[in-house]
């Protein structure tokens, strides 16, 4: 089994530690491009990965992809239903079982359990069935000339063109709208240094060979701070009353201080104590789905910065490791839509950051309702509802 050669791994290091040139978004663009251009020959990059970067073009295809990311206003409940689906459940452990030499190698090297990394193959792309059609290099292109987050496209764009140059991929390699390729919609940075060669067959082939998809996704997670051996989250049951203040998932205390605030097993049985921290993380407030997250939890959210789907994501691993689907609650009716915003207004009218008025219940909307409700002498579980509304 092969990594991608040490060069590769330098050149992005190379790459990525060099000054930035010219940096700044939404410049004159074949004079941004021609920068860019300097920039990379600088890392190493050859005739052929420039070539490709002569050709590439703005996209506003995908910026409206970018500025149109609705899905994330829907509930943990309405996405995770939607998300995990019978067709997901079914295939993934299809793929547990007939990969499982790979999976295990995974774990083995990598310390990242199979299903982990099923739920995102499965998440991510249908187990590669749904890929993308967007021209790569013209989506990071695109996003890295724009001015709303080019410090996180930007430093893609190098890695890409060493992967063209090197002909491990295509200059016209297709993927998703915010430049991921792959199975698992991998980002060229991870693609170029963690790229895992599974099959031994010289190339690393993220698009058409599911081990070394499988072996790359596990070695990108435990790059990412997995501990090795200890769980992610686990379904929880909390009491009617408790010190709500003290939950969230950065609040991580032992099992045993759960324990004596009520908080048990899904079924009422006593939590165990495991010598493990966790928070408990209440998706639709405190009459909803409870889970007891832990520190390989926060490794989901930087592979996607949204607590819905990192929860998601988070469940379906549970759900393919063998545990039921969640309990739903009776959690009281959150806000949607023109109400949602109204109250991330009324936050950030209060000087709260809430990233932006678009409906999205965000980690930082999320934490500016827990400090309201804190201060209206509300239960702090963070979640909108009308009367928190009204009481704004």
């Amino acid at each position: 089994m092969k990594l991608l050669s040490k060069a590769l791994a330098a050149l992005l290091v190379t790459a990525t530690a060099l000054p930035a040139i010219a940096q700044e978004c939404g410049a004159d663009f074949a004079t941004w491009k021609q920068n860019l251009a300097n920039e990379a020959r600088a890392a190493g990059v050859g005739e052929k990965g420039l070539a490709a970067l002569g050709s590439a073009t703005l996209d506003p295809k995908v910026l409206e992809r970018d500025r149109a990311q609705g899905v994330f206003s829907q509930t943990f409940a309405q996405f995770s239903d939607r998300m995990i689906s019978s067709y997901r459940l079914k295939n993934g452990a299809a793929n547990l079982q007939k990969y499982a030499q790979y999976f295990a190698k995974g774990e083995q090297d990598y310390g990242v359990p199979g299903p982990v990394v099923a739920a995102f193959w499965a998440l991510e792309t249908d187990f590669g069935a749904v890929q993308g059609n967007f021209n790569s290099l013209n989506a990071l292109i695109t996003l890295a000339h724009d001015c709303r987050r080019p410090d996180l496209f930007r430093p893609q764009v190098v890695p890409l063109l060493t992967l063209i140059d090197r002909g491990v991929l295509p200059a016209d390699v297709k993927g998703a709208w915010a430049g991921e390729i792959g199975q698992t919609q991998i980002l060229p940075s991870d693609y170029l240094a963690r790229g895992v060669d599974a099959d031994g067959d010289g190339v690393v082939d993220l698009r058409n060979t599911p081990s070394d998809v499988i072996l790359t996704t596990a070695r990108k997670i435990e790059s990412r701070g997995w501990k090795r051996g200890q769980p992610w989250i686990e379904e929880v049951r909390v009491p009617a009353e408790m010190a709500w203040e003290m939950t969230g998932r950065t609040n991580k205390l032992p099992l045993a201080e759960w324990t004596k605030m009520g908080v048990t097993n899904r079924d009422g049985s006593p939590l165990q104590d495991n010598g493990l921290k966790a928070g408990v993380v209440l998706p639709m407030g405190r009459k909803g789905p409870a889970f007891l997250a832990y520190d390989n939890y926060d490794v989901y959210l930087q592979w996607n910065q949204s607590a819905t789907y990192t929860l998601t994501a988070a469940h379906l691993a549970a759900r393919l490791a063998g545990q039921p689907a969640f309990g739903l609650g009776n959690p009281d009716a959150g806000l949607t839509g023109e109400a949602m915003k109204a109250l991330q207004q009324k936050l950030a009218d209060k000087g709260y950051d809430v990233g932006g008025i678009d409906g999205i219940l965000g980690t930082n909307t999320r934490e500016a309702i827990r400090q309201e409700q804190m201060r209206l002498k509300l239960p702090v579980d963070g979640w909108p509802t009308q009367e928190l509304l009204a009481n704004l």
